[in-house]
């Protein structure tokens, strides 16, 4: 169960109203990145999870991740405490209201229809949406995936930070994304106490062709000319540079085949027949009638 606490995880105090800082900070309340995203994800992830620590973990994170997005919510609130009064009340001239709704991004649209309230959209406007949320069901990949998102997280943070100078905010946004770095730092324990996390799954990866790299991209003309590092080069790689040897790379002749029954064969006869191009039609089209100026070479019309 779950119950709630009037406190906040962190204290807010926000300098001056902001309607336009706020819009941005809705990037973390209802954005891919945000606090409910990642609460969500943590949440799943925990009702699914068999191992006692893991799911231990995930559902203390999930639930702080809801303290979070209390917080981020708080700091949206109180950013457009001004422009929530003023637009409900009139108490501006139309002239000076309109002004202050337009302070910049979308904020009017946040002003308009959610009355200053922190909406569940990101900083654009587009709804909060479940596909945000990428866990697969497997630990050892989830909970990569887990240390990527707090990763970007931890970089919106940074983004909002340098975006205001407004003292109290920077101090609760440098808050959460501290604790994106802890979360990360957790999850890494979580996944490398796992003695076999690479590659996810159950199924080995094929001997064949699980150490070699394909050059696949040219420069200069000049193969020596490729920037190569551990990444793509050195003794776990065996690199294959010549173009003649990534085509067909099982050993077949690189082309597509199915077997069809009898009668997939002649209908698939009969649609080659009926939709077959003639090469030496050249007739008008709509094209060529309505050619003018720019319009390149066309087939003349008699």
């Amino acid at each position: 169960m779950f119950m709630h606490n009037k406190k906040l995880m962190y204290t807010v105090r926000v300098g001056e109203t902001n309607p336009a800082l706020a819009n941005l900070m809705l990037e973390q309340f209802g954005g891919p990145q945000g606090e409910l995203a990642a609460a969500m994800r943590y949440f799943t992830q925990y009702l699914a999870e068999d191992d006692p620590g893991r799911k231990d973990m995930l559902i203390d994170i999930a639930t702080e991740e809801l303290s979070h997005l209390e917080v981020i919510g708080m700091i949206v609130a109180m950013l457009n405490k001004g422009v929530k009064a003023e637009l409900s009340e009139g108490a501006m001239a139309e002239a000076d209201l309109y002004v202050s709704l337009g302070q910049g991004n979308d904020s009017h649209t946040t002003s308009l229809l959610y009355g200053g309230g922190p909406a569940l959209t990101h900083s654009g406007s587009v709804p909060w949406t479940s596909a945000y949320i990428d866990t697969i069901g497997d630990p050892t990949c989830d909970l990569r995936s887990n240390i990527a998102a707090e990763s970007r997280a931890k970089v919106i943070y940074e983004r909002l930070i340098n975006v205001t100078d407004d003292a109290g905010v920077k101090d609760a946004l440098g808050f959460l994304m501290t604790r994106e770095v802890a979360h990360q730092k957790s999850f890494e324990k979580a996944l490398y106490s796992i003695e076999n996390n690479f590659p996810s799954g159950k199924l080995p990866a094929d001997p064949s062709f699980a150490d070699k790299y394909y050059n696949l991209s040219r420069g200069d003309g000049d193969i020596d000319g490729d920037l190569t590092g551990p990444w793509n080069d050195g003794p776990q790689w065996e690199r294959i540079d010549e173009p003649g040897l990534q085509i067909a790379v099982d050993g077949g002749d690189g082309s597509a085949s199915v077997s069809l029954s009898e009668e997939e064969e002649t209908a698939l006869d009969a649609m080659a027949e009926r939709l077959s191009s003639d090469p030496d039609a050249d007739v008008i089209t709509g094209a060529d009638l309505g050619a003018g100026p720019g319009a390149g070479k066309t087939t003349k019309v008699a």
